[in-house]
């Protein structure tokens, strides 16, 4: 397939992916049903930013013209794609990146998560059959000339280790923040309510910890918070959140809710499901120059960072953890 074939096959899949079609409407019921914590609201969530931001026809032009991409790839590299499965088709940008360069994907997909992906290959290889050369699944990938892995800190330990010979891209746990001056506005808030429940919060995109000034009001935010109070019907989430109640009654430890979060005075940038964590600062440049300098964080939401509500809307160019894949696929 050329590129040309590639982007047009790609519109088809955009015009798919927002579509009532029974057998798309299908895979995606059989998603949640294997994976609890994809609900349809959240599947539709991720599916309108790959339609919006990744699979718009002009952004992939414009993203192919910057890469150079050549017509025809004459010397395709077969990259091992490791995903991870903690949000829908969270591995959807290395597997299009890989695609829309030419290469040949072997793809790992999470058994969190291959519902979807499995699914969207399998549309565009009906489509046209050149696109099943680009894409195989398998649950070995020995012998491939690169790789790109998304995993927890301890299995990029393994990546690292299994890869070491290859030119690789190894993803550990990262999350995000924001930071707050305490004079946002009451749609600025339900914005960060997005950036934090989302995804039940499973995310690297998904803000874990709020840096707050000294004396800050904490009635709004857990007002905005509320929108997410269905949470608490959600069996999965609601036992997580209990079980971190118990554990903050069992401490003795201070704690705000609005009975679907739980909000925690603490250090660690990491909160666990249903939990988030604040700090207080005194200096905003001191902030954000500690925080520029920490390697686990993906994004910084708020004050002269990404605006409020776009932390789980990234853009073509949007590369996890800064490294580009379309230059890391050229090399």
């Amino acid at each position: 397939m050329n590129l040309q074939q590639r982007l047009d096959l790609l519109e088809q899949l955009r015009k798919y992916l927002t579509s009532d079609e029974p057998s798309w409407l299908t895979a995606k019921e059989k998603a949640e049903r294997e994976n609890g914590w994809f609900v349809q609201m959240f599947i539709s969530t991720a599916i309108t930013n790959i339609t919006n931001e990744f699979l718009d026809p002009a952004k992939l032009k414009a993203f192919a013209g910057k890469y150079k991409i050549p017509h025809q790839n004459l010397r395709p590299k077969v990259v091992g794609l490791v995903m991870a499965g903690n949000i829908p088709l969270v591995g959807f940008h290395d597997w299009l990146c890989i695609f829309l360069s030419g290469h040949i994907a072997r793809v790992k997909p999470s058994s969190k998560d291959n519902v979807l992906i499995k699914h969207i290959v399998g549309k565009l290889s009906e489509w046209n059959t050149g696109a099943s050369e680009h894409t195989r699944f398998e649950e070995m990938l020995k012998g491939c000339d690169a790789y790109i892995a998304t995993g927890s800190n301890n299995s990029s330990r393994y990546f690292e280790y299994y890869f070491a010979k290859y030119p690789s891209i190894i993803r550990k746990n990262r999350t995000s923040v924001a930071i707050l001056s305490g004079s946002e506005t009451a749609e600025e808030l339900d914005r960060l309510a997005d950036d934090v429940h989302l995804y039940f919060g499973l995310g690297c995109r998904n803000v874990t910890k709020i840096f707050v000034p000294e004396q800050y009001d904490f009635v709004p935010i857990l007002g905005a918070f509320k929108k997410y109070g269905w949470f608490r019907d959600h069996n999965k989430y609601h036992n997580n959140y209990d079980y971190q109640l118990a554990l903050l009654l069992l401490n003795n430890k201070y704690y705000m809710t609005n009975e679907s979060t739980l909000i925690v005075k603490g250090d660690p940038i990491f909160s666990p499901i249903s939990q988030l964590h604040y700090e207080e600062y005194q200096s905003l440049p001191v902030l954000q120059e500690e925080l520029n300098r920490k390697s686990d964080i993906q994004c910084i939401v708020g004050l002269n960072n990404i605006p409020f509500g776009l932390a789980q809307s990234p853009s073509l160019a949007d590369f996890a953890d800064g490294v580009d894949t379309m230059r890391f696929l050229q090399n």
